[in-house]
């Protein structure tokens, strides 16, 4: 690690607490002067540091800004071993996990950062992701799977979300049907796996799960053209809330994947659904069709009843769903 993130870790470790500069050269085998100027590029990414005379620099206990001992300080211990990455800003957080996969790295590999320019959105759509609002995460997974199974990936991350969501804040999310988590009538999430197919099994060879989180609102509010559906989990800046939600998100996903074969979240998928018992209309290409939401089977396949009373499946596939 370069000495700015040495220097990151170190203030993340002794949060509140100042530490000297002379201490920080000490321990890194660096300069005094290296050590303000990584300190100054660190203030300019947005950590909350202070600096005095004859005390040192600590960072702000409020403050809210991502990095790598941040989040592990809010894993589960089953979660400490996994390599994960933490970067101001990328293009997209599944690109880079897809490159590192190529490599051959390993399962439960982690990219996350602060910022996306190009981020990714289901059915070929972008993701906003702008700069220091939000928390844009990609797990490695390379699961004993089959295709069809796979939508249990981006299921279990909707759980995992909504859990990290309610840990940290007094919000109740649900989840609309496969990938969104919304809060108040808002989309606060969304979640994309991308998946390499094993040309010998027939199954999966592995899979990147993306997951965006809109954790406050951007200065000057939301582009015109998502500015209806959009909303961020919460108006209050919050101390540490983003490293706490990806360290919740991460191990709560885990936990959800490690059991993905026996179906058991599908109570708790269920009980979360947005708009059960509601009309909507599901939106395939130009054909739309007018039913009534009723739950989700066990392949997370919605269960919907048409207007004479027959009852259907849909996969996710490129259907979408509205409310009527």
């Amino acid at each position: 690690m370069s000495v700015k993130d040495d220097i990151a870790d170190i203030l993340e470790q002794n949060r509140g607490s100042y530490v000297s500069g002379q201490e920080l050269a000490g321990r890194l085998g660096c300069t005094r002067g290296a050590v303000w100027k990584a300190v100054r590029a660190l203030q300019q990414q947005g950590f909350g540091i202070t600096a005095a005379t004859n005390k040192g620099y600590c960072l702000d206990p409020d403050s809210d800004v991502l990095n790598e001992n941040g989040v592990r300080k809010y894993l589960d211990d089953s979660c400490k071993g996994m390599q994960i990455s933490v970067y101001p800003s990328v293009g997209s957080t599944n690109d880079v996990v897809k490159e590192l996969a190529a490599k051959g790295a390993p399962e439960g590999t982690v990219a996350v950062a602060a910022q996306q320019t190009g981020g990714k959105g289901r059915l070929g759509r972008s993701f906003f992701s702008p700069e220091g609002t939000g928390l844009y995460l990609s797990i490695l997974l390379r699961p004993d799977i089959e295709v069809a199974r796979a939508v249990r990936i981006t299921t279990c991350a909707a759980l995992a979300v909504c859990g990290a969501i309610e840990e940290h804040t007094s919000e109740k999310p649900c989840i609309k049907w496969v990938n969104d988590v919304y809060i108040r009538g808002r989309k606060v999430c969304g979640i994309l796996t991308e998946a390499s197919l094993s040309m010998e099994s027939g199954g999966v060879d592995y899979a990147v799960l993306g997951i965006g989180v809109n954790v406050y609102e951007p200065s000057g509010g939301f582009p015109e053209e998502i500015r209806d559906i959009a909303g961020a989990v919460t108006q209050q800046k919050s101390a540490d809330l983003k490293n706490r939600l990806a360290g919740s998100i991460i191990s709560g996903f885990m936990r959800f994947y490690r059991d993905i074969s026996s179906g058991s979240f599908r109570e708790d998928y269920s009980r979360r659904l947005m708009w059960k018992g509601e009309e909507i209309v599901a939106i395939s290409g130009r054909e739309k069709t007018r039913c009534r939401l009723i739950d989700v089977d066990d392949e997370c396949r919605l269960v919907v009843q048409l207007p004479g009373g027959e009852k259907k499946l849909i996969s996710s596939g490129e259907i979408s769903i509205r409310k009527i």
